[in-house]
């Protein structure tokens, strides 16, 4: 059973993992904001480590390794710079983002083997939902294949980008749900051509937002350590540079 989250803990550092989620879109400046402040209160060691459920209004994103060429279709939504890794890719309705606000230095540091951890705790939640995602050394993310649409075809169902500060990790991920996938076709995801985008709906899987969410959740414990329910964070000040 899920832990409900101390009023107020007594130590963050030792805290459960908070676990919130909107229930309403969350503008992109907004949700920086929110969670550069907490990542800030993370690292100082005031505020429990956060994993924030969310989904954003159609928009691009475009990471620190995003090319200008890759972005196909300016006009189409609002794109944002992030100092996240990775390059272009898609959000908005349909789609479920995980922001995961972690310490990473204090459980070890190695960012690498953190990155395999998140790959992980996607496919371990996919295999619950009756997907079988796979990773690829050469692309980033979590994969489908589609053989009933040619041999070798492939189609990428979730993504990661992230960014440390002071040791704590800002960003996540993203799983699609039931998004609208011709929204992709504004950018090249991720900057890889030649593959496509799907989805739990496309693949004939309707499940619900919150059956997504408690597998998210049953994996992530498994493999992070236990998490209690807690409020979204709240933003107060501006931002100054996108994290």
């Amino acid at each position: 059973m899920h832990q409900r989250a101390p009023e107020p803990p007594s130590d963050p550092k030792t805290a459960p993992i908070a676990w919130a989620k909107s229930s309403t879109p969350i503008d992109y400046l907004d949700g920086v904001r929110a969670m550069q402040e907490r990542a800030a209160a993370i690292a100082a060691g005031t505020q429990p480590e956060l994993v924030w459920l969310l989904e954003h209004p159609p928009l691009y994103t475009a990471g620190t390794s995003s090319r200008p060429d890759e972005l196909l279709r300016a006009d189409r939504f609002p794109v944002f710079q992030t100092g996240r890794g990775g390059r272009l890719t898609y959000h908005g309705p349909g789609q479920r983002v995980a922001y995961v606000m972690l310490d990473v230095k204090r459980r070890g540091g190695d960012v690498r083997a953190f990155v395999a951890s998140l790959e992980a705790w996607l496919i371990a939640s996919l295999a619950g939902l009756g997907v079988v995602g796979e990773t690829r050394a050469e692309r980033i993310g979590v994969w489908v294949p589609r053989p009933e649409k040619g041999a070798g075809v492939e189609e990428k169902i979730a993504a990661l980008g992230l960014r440390l500060s002071k040791g704590v990790s800002l960003h996540g991920i993203s799983l699609n749900v039931g998004p609208d996938l011709s929204h992709y076709d504004g950018i090249v995801p991720c900057g890889i051509a030649g593959h496509g985008v799907t989805s739990l709906a496309d693949l004939g899987l309707g499940h619900a937002m919150e059956v997504v969410d408690n597998a998210l959740r049953t994996h992530f414990e498994r493999r992070f350590g236990p998490t209690a329910d807690a409020a979204p964070p709240y933003a107060t000040s501006r931002v100054t540079a996108l994290a």
